[in-house]
């Protein structure tokens, strides 16, 4: 493998294997409850349906562009508003975060994670995070990890309103921190997002096939390829 200066990382199945499950009726039902504490008095089921309308909505005002991303945060705002409660932006955060926890089965690093990205920074390496993904999510789970002093700089797509596989996120990342796109690798987990956007753009990549990994349909177009996740062989190519 080349050499390079920078070394730019997916999240959710790149480096964090992860499970939720928003479909559990469960769910709706405690976070019903949460609504209810607030004077936000929903039935489970249609709090998870006003939920999927909202977001529905939320992605339709960004319908002019290619590869949108919406802020949760307030949809989970227009909930209590839907109800005539008028919720403050932190009370939106914490149903989020709670919605979030409710959803999770797990969340954890892959084996070798942090001492891979310790080898990096050792060879004094740039380590930047390009995560599709919600930020009141990822922050706090990024913080329960134990990651964030492992990059250089987090680039979150719910705070830039656009995501992968759109080339306008990564050259955000690119034109912030003046990168020189020869010297950066893009690691990620999916073929469509990851690695399509990479190659738009001119940048090398490196495909992890992991366990959260769509299915691969057509050509594969990443420079490097491991067909399965192994952070001791993913060292070495480092």
């Amino acid at each position: 493998m080349k050499d390079y200066k920078n070394y730019i990382f997916d999240l959710y199945g790149t480096l964090v294997d992860i499970h939720t499950e928003e479909g559990d009726d469960k769910l709706w039902k405690k976070l019903s409850f949460f609504y209810g504490f607030y004077g936000a008095v929903y039935e489970p089921k249609e709090l998870q349906e006003s939920y999927l309308a909202l977001v529905a909505s939320e992605k339709n005002s960004y319908a002019h562009e290619a590869y949108p991303e919406i802020e949760l945060e307030y949809v989970f705002q227009k909930l209590f508003e839907k109800k005539g409660v008028q919720a403050d932006m932190e009370l939106a955060v914490h149903a989020g975060q709670f919605f979030r926890i409710l959803s999770m089965e797990y969340v954890k690093l892959y084996d070798g994670v942090k001492e891979m990205l310790e080898l990096l920074h050792k060879k004094g390496k740039k380590v930047y995070l390009l995560s599709n993904a919600q930020e009141i999510f990822t922050t706090y789970e990024l913080r329960y990890l134990g990651l964030i002093p492992y990059f250089d700089d987090i680039f979150i797509s719910s705070s830039c309103q656009c995501k992968k596989p759109d080339t306008k996120f990564y050259q955000m990342l690119i034109d912030k921190h003046q990168l020189n796109i020869e010297e950066c690798l893009m690691i990620g987990n999916d073929n469509t997002t990851d690695i399509a956007g990479a190659k738009e753009l001119g940048m090398d990549s490196l495909y992890i096939h992991s366990n959260l990994s769509p299915e691969l349909t057509g050509e594969l177009d990443s420079t490097y390829y491991m067909e399965e996740m192994d952070m001791k062989k993913l060292m070495e190519m480092l």
